[in-house]
């Protein structure tokens, strides 16, 4: 009965308070929440540069380009919440052990590291390497080109994922550029590792299928094949995080940033002239 009696004085006290405090003051907490939403999405999106993979290393030390450790970031900025929760499929733990246990930012790395490995194992970590298959499942017209599929890319993929997965390659645009400009948009490496997480996602999220599965858009991962056993031995110095995997050559210090800067000292180093 008190509290009934009571209620309505609560009640006109509250609203005179808000009245008091103005508009202005709604306004600020608005701002404020905006702002903390903001900052929490941006804790959400930080990322670290991933490991580098062996055949990294080994291009760096022959001369070659390695991995550009700007491509970390395209990833791990793109990849999508789903897969960095439970859904992911647990056969994961194969090539990170810690997966579910690790921090979003851990898994994004992870996820980089995982790319890369991949595309070492599909095209070597060249941008703009394309490939014939005569595989007869592989070996069709592509209905966007109206050609023979050609795998393109870091993840050799082909202009039929535009439709199929919703990738950002312009067909109309690109068949007036040579086939291996760079400035093709399946050739630059933002788009094309892009649209390969689309297609990842596809697969471990929206079919449910595990990680390394036998009908894998990517023949490395596929189990008992030749081209699965090269992309385990990429696979072989993943994030620290991700807990005990197999010994791999490379130091645990070399990251795809420090990589790409031993290379572009050596190169330096050999462009001098030598001492008379």
């Amino acid at each position: 009965m008190l509290l009934r009696k009571l209620g309505p004085l609560f009640r006109h006290r509250r609203i005179s308070q808000e009245r008091s405090l103005g508009p202005r003051f709604f306004q600020l907490l608005a701002v404020g929440s905006v702002a903390t939403c903001l900052s929490s999405l941006a804790v959400s999106q930080a990322t670290k540069p991933a490991p580098a993979t062996p055949i990294d290393v080994k291009k760096a030390e022959l001369g070659g380009t390695p991995w550009n450790p700007a491509w970390d970031a395209v990833i791990e900025k793109n990849i999508p919440p789903e897969m960095l929760s439970m859904q992911v499929p647990h056969d994961v733990r194969k090539l990170c052990p810690r997966f579910y246990t690790m921090s979003d930012v851990d898994k994004r790395a992870f996820w980089a590291y995982f790319f890369q490995a991949l595309a070492g194992a599909e095209a070597g970590l060249e941008p703009t390497a394309r490939v014939h298959h005569k595989q007869p499942a592989v070996n069709q017209v592509d209905p966007v080109t109206g050609r023979l599929t050609r795998q393109e890319g870091l993840l050799q993929l082909s202009y039929h994922d535009q439709k199929r997965y919703g990738c950002d390659f312009d067909w109309e645009s690109d068949k007036t550029l040579k086939p291996d400009d760079p400035n093709r948009t399946i050739l630059q490496p933002e788009k094309n590792l892009e649209c390969g997480i689309k297609i990842l996602e596809n697969q471990i999220i929206d079919q449910h299928k595990p990680l390394l599965s036998r009908s894998s858009y990517w023949s490395p991962l596929q189990p008992r094949t030749a081209p699965h056993k090269n992309f385990l031995k990429q696979m072989t110095n993943p994030p620290a995080a991700c807990g005990e995997m197999p010994r791999s050559k490379v130091a645990k210090n070399k990251t795809t940033k420090t990589v790409k800067q031993e290379a572009e000292n050596n190169q330096l180093a050999s462009d001098k002239p030598v001492a008379k």
